[in-house]
């Protein structure tokens, strides 16, 4: 059937900030979606507030609006823009529940829009746990046995009939936010309340337990004259009681019968003509009983999703373009193949390795989690890599999780580290609970000799995964001749470093070995054909058989490392400098390859790059390709820290960096040098020192004078960084969290307590300097910049600080030898700029500068380092446009309800957003809208500022009483305040008496927070504080020029909303 003359353009609603459960998948096909119309001529409007997304650049969509997801924006929009349609299928969870909530309102009518990709019908029937129960049941899919329930009492009603174990799941959440398991009574009753308050429209299910059951998805594809295909079927390993973000998964599946596999095809098929799935992709979930062989069907996503990345990336099948096509009226059989280019979209995927998913935690920076994986997603990243078999695609996957690992075993125990005499036998009881590593522990279980069923019985992973496991362990202690012994431990994914400690050698040496007796990779193709046609997208994966399936590429090329899995403090940013890297040097005329592991991303998608390599980023995997294409050169500067680690032994081993050279970027890491250059540069930098021993310690911060920041240059649990204003708290502080064994210092610094603190981007070509962006943040310095709001341009800053900044950047920039980007970060306070940090690379807030300035920053870098001039470029001055960004940090805290929320120099946000408009208070009240933030225009406000504020807190105060707030103060804060003539009403502090500000927040009477702390008794105040804000929603500012910011968002709150496109900004 044609495509839909009906409609001319198309509004696609974006996921917004990435947070826990809704990650950079929702980048990958919203951009996919967005060049599918616009390839077939539909004008395409996009809003998103997510700066760091390549689909929210302005050359993606015609109209980018960065702005905030709610109805009353989107309206404005429509208004504006008018579309013709919605396309609500590419923005996960969020752009499904605004999609609702606008046909609920009527919008959707009232300015005959139409929603194309999915019915608001077949949404409900999905979404709506109890319709989906029951449209199941109706056509004799079996569903687990339980309730819905929307109110304590209906909980306790239903519980009655039911057994425990039960699980409870909020309906229209993401991630399984709010979602548990209740073993007893007691129990039972805090986490309904819980799901409860989780879910958008207080409703719950409590269901049967399927703990312990086999887990399944199947990715399907249906259009709407009823051609249905699946794209291909996934395994859990871990099994139900996990989320399936937070598992190991393989695809295809492993362990069903033929006869299980048909029953849920069969189900699936049926499942999306019911539920009323027409155009597009779905993911339906099953679950298997191991004992019966029960299969009941637990949920399915009438959108792409999660898993739809994965199969995407696991079977080459480009799942968003498809469903979007589908979406404006074409049906599978009218589609083509973009990989094969000889058969159609309705041709089902069919592939001959095997691919494996590992999720990426990091629990260290949540050091009140339990560890515990639960139904309720906590998973910050993953990882994909594909094998020949199973053994060998897990053991790539493991060693590209970037902590620490090489391959399916445990961290070899360094000499001397401190966990050696913590080493003990393994506890079987470990194995029972789902954790971030239990695989690992399983490995060691099965190597410590026990049986295969005593494991299943404790995990209730199936025994063939457990039997390949120990097939891993076989082969690494078989008796071989040692040329047949490497070739066979290479053929089942062992990495060079593993093997090294096997024949106790080193990773260098084991290389040259290979290379020396010829045991090389081959690189294959994934087809989507299992090779039965030939692939016209090189999309390729390592494995040790004879055959390779491609030449190297003709022509000059450049490899671009990727950034591996996203963690926090190397997220999505770096995947958009990855990908405009690959921009800037395809309008040069090279011919670019992609290394990356990462399902989730732009920069993997098959038809970004002339070739992408799905493999581990490390040493050993980039060499094999170094080796087989033998490139002009690889770009490290765009990845994040991840290519960065591997540099200087990539260079080593003859591999020419392009760019920035490694030594430059040590350089910038090294303290002693880096201190040297700073002083023949007449350049301020914070007091420092380090210690190996505490009276070493002590001494430096004596010499300082406190607060310092301590830190240890070798980490423990990541835990590291630390604001300390006594002798006794940095006793403890050593005591805790640093092992200070021989070479590993603990780095002390001045601490610059209520700073301004600034951020730079800047390109140089090794002659001239081009300033980006200069940011200023809104929280005081000693918070980490990536939690930190920040402004462009600056909002308070002195012309001559702002010229010492920009001598600084440019003098530094040009004394490290930079050829592409920079970062400084500077702090300001009495009249002197002090230089904090200098990144010789890609930065967090290289998106949001380009953004904010249109200058596309990370492009014409990867353009510096093959020999462009900044001169070739004409930039426009960074500060000459008359409007004002905002960024503003994304935090997980509703995941780790027990964390302190006290922002410190330890990163913890997952994502970020940006507010855009022509004043600062507007720009922040979208920023905060965007980020969740609940800014109120009445109530009541509690202010407590530190002595060197309260001046400068009066005119705040008094503004905040003229818009009509009420004050509630503490002792020294009241008393300024009366004194200057402003009503307001007293409030202990913690601990002074009762009630204090704490309780006044959990009995719902403040509104908002300003509290400005100083000194280690205001930091403590302001944890407790700031947890009881998080619990309650409460917007807590801990800095004036945070205060003055809210302030303006306030006035501007009654403001009718005015939207403009990224593109009329710019123009």
């Amino acid at each position: 059937m044609p495509k839909r003359a009906d409609i001319k353009s198309i509004l696609i609603i974006g996921a917004g900030p990435i947070v826990i459960g809704q990650a950079c998948e929702f980048d990958y096909s919203g951009t996919q979606a967005t060049q599918a119309l616009k390839e077939e001529g539909y004008r395409v409007i996009l809003i998103n507030s997510n700066p760091a997304t390549i689909m929210t650049d302005p050359g993606i969509a015609d109209a980018t609006y960065i702005e905030p997801i709610t109805v009353d924006f989107i309206e404005a929009i429509i208004i504006k823009e008018k579309p013709d349609a919605i396309l609500p299928t590419v923005g996960g969870q969020t752009a499904l529940n605004i999609s609702i909530e606008l046909y609920n309102n009527g919008i959707l009518d009232k300015y005959n829009v139409k929603l194309i990709g999915a019915q608001v019908s077949a949404i409900e029937r999905a979404e709506d746990r109890e319709k989906f129960k029951k449209a199941m049941d109706d056509v004799g899919i079996d569903t687990a046995k339980g309730g819905f329930v929307h109110t304590w009492e209906e909980a306790k009603d239903l519980i009655g009939s039911m057994a425990f174990p039960v699980i409870i799941r909020p309906s229209f959440t993401l991630g399984g936010t709010g979602g548990s398991a209740a073993y007893n009574f007691e129990e039972f009753k805090d986490l309904v309340e819980n799901g409860l308050n989780a879910s958008p429209t207080t409703e719950v299910l409590i269901e049967e337990s399927l703990i312990g059951w086999k887990e399944f998805e199947l990715e399907v594809i249906r259009d709407k004259v009823d051609n249905v295909i699946i794209i291909c079927s996934i395994e859990n390993i871990d099994p139900m009681g996990i989320h399936t973000g937070d598992s190991i998964t393989v695809a295809p599946a492993m362990t069903l019968t033929d006869k299980e596999f048909q029953k849920m095809r069969n189900w699936a098929i049926k499942c999306l003509r019911v539920i009323g799935v027409e155009t597009g992709g779905s993911n339906v979930q099953f679950a298997v009983n191991q004992h019966n062989g029960r299969i009941i069907i637990i949920e399915m996503n009438p959108r792409v999703s999660r898993s739809s990345a994965l199969a995407s990336k696991a079977t080459g099948y480009p799942i968003a373009k498809v469903a979007t096509k589908l979406a404006i009226g074409y049906t599978l059989d009218e589609i083509p193949n973009d990989i094969t280019g000889k058969t159609m979209a309705a041709f089902e995927p069919t592939i001959d390795y095997v691919v494996t998913k590992v999720p990426r935690f990091d629990f260290e920076k949540f050091p009140s989690a339990s560890g515990h994986l639960g139904v309720q997603m906590q998973s910050v990243g993953e990882v994909m890599s594909i094998g020949r078999t199973f053994r060998e695609s897990v053991q790539k996957a493991f060693r590209s999780l970037e902590v620490g690992l090489d391959g399916l075993e445990p961290k070899p125990l360094a000499k001397g580290d401190p966990d050696l005499k913590r080493a003990r036998p393994l506890n079987m009881s470990a194995l029972r609970h789902g954790t971030a590593f239990r695989l690992l522990k399983v490995y060691k279980a099965l190597l410590d000799g026990e049986s295969i069923d005593a494991v299943h019985r404790t995990t209730g992973i199936d025994p063939w995964f457990l039997d390949q496991i120990k097939t891993i362990i076989k082969i690494s202690k078989s008796d071989q001749e040692i040329d047949s012994y490497i070739k066979n431990l290479k053929f089942n994914g062992f990495s060079d470093k593993q093997i090294s400690r096997l024949i106790n050698s080193t990773e260098i040496e084991v290389r040259k070995k290979r290379l020396e007796k010829n045991i090389l990779p081959s690189y294959k193709v994934v087809d989507t054909c299992s090779a039965e046609f030939i692939a016209k997208t090189p999309y390729c994966y390592s494995t040790y058989n004879e055959e390779n399936e491609i030449l190297p590429i003709q022509g000059k090329k450049v490899i671009i490392i990727g950034g591996g899995p996203n963690r926090i403090g190397q997220g999505i940013e770096f995947d958009y400098c990855c990908v405009q890297a690959v921009f800037g040097l395809q309008s040069m005329g090279y011919k670019t390859i992609m290394v990356n592991c990462n399902p989730e991303t732009v920069s993997t998608d098959f038809d970004l790059v002339d070739r992408l390599y799905f493999e581990p980023v490390t040493f050993e995997d980039i060499m094999n390709i170094v080796d087989f294409e033998k490139p002009i050169g690889l770009l490290v500067q765009f990845g994040g820290q991840t290519p960065l680690k591997i540099s200087r032994a990539l260079e080593k081993s003859g591999a020419k960096i392009l760019g920035t050279l490694p030594f430059s970027i040590d350089l910038a890491e090294d303290r002693e040098k880096f201190g040297k250059i700073l002083d023949e540069l007449k350049i301020s930098c914070p007091q420092y020192g380090t210690g190996k021993t505490l009276e070493e310690v002590l001494n430096v911060a004596n010499r300082i004078g406190y607060p310092v920041l301590v830190r240890p240059s070798y980490v423990l649990g990541g835990r590291a960084m630390e604001i300390v204003y006594t002798k006794e708290q940095l006793v403890e502080y050593v005591a805790r969290s640093a092992d200070v064994t021989a070479g590993h210092p603990i780095l002390i610094d001045e601490f610059l307590e209520d700073a301004f603190e600034f951020d730079v981007d800047a390109l140089c070509d090794g002659k001239m300097v081009h300033i980006g962006g200069i940011m200023q943040h809104i929280e005081e310095a000693g918070i980490h910049s990536g939690d930190s709001a920040c402004v462009l341009p600056p909002y308070k800053i002195t012309t001559e600080a702002l010229e010492e900044i920009i001598r600084i950047t440019k003098s530094l920039a040009l004394k490290l030898n930079v050829i592409g980007l920079i970062n400084l970060q500077f702090a300001f306070k009495d009249d002197q700029v002090y230089v904090l940090e200098v990144n010789p690379r890609a930065s967090r807030t290289v998106p949001f500068v380009s953004k904010a300035t249109d200058i596309p920053l990370a492009k014409i870098a990867a353009q510096l380092t093959v020999g462009a001039s900044l001169e070739e470029f004409n930039l426009k001055k960074w500060d000459r446009k008359p409007y004002v960004s905002v960024k503003e940090a994304v935090l997980p805290f509703n995941k780790f309800p027990k964390e302190s929320i006290f922002l410190s120099p330890e990163m913890k946000s997952t994502g970020e957003v940006m507010g855009i408009s022509d004043t600062l208070g507007q720009s922040f009240l979208k920023a905060s809208i965007s980020a969740g933030n609940v800014i109120p225009d009445r109530g009541t406000v509690f202010i407590s500022v530190n002595d060197a504020d309260k001046l400068n807190a009066i005119s705040i105060a008094r503004d905040f009483q003229e818009i009509g707030f009420s004050i509630l103060a503490t002792a020294g804060t009241l008393k300024e305040l009366e004194q200057n003539g402003i009503v307001s009403n007293f409030v202990y502090k913690v601990g002074e008496g009762r009630p204090n500000v704490v309780d006044e927040i959990k009995n719902n009477k403040i509104n908002l927070v300003i509290n400005t702390p100083l000194g280690p008794q205001a930091r403590f105040d302001e944890e407790a504080i700031g947890r009881a804000s998080i619990q309650k929603g409460i917007m807590a500012v801990t800095t004036l020029s945070g205060a003055e910011a809210v302030l303006r968002a306030i006035r501007l709150k009654s403001k009718n909303i005015t939207v403009k496109s990224i593109q009329e900004y710019h123009n």
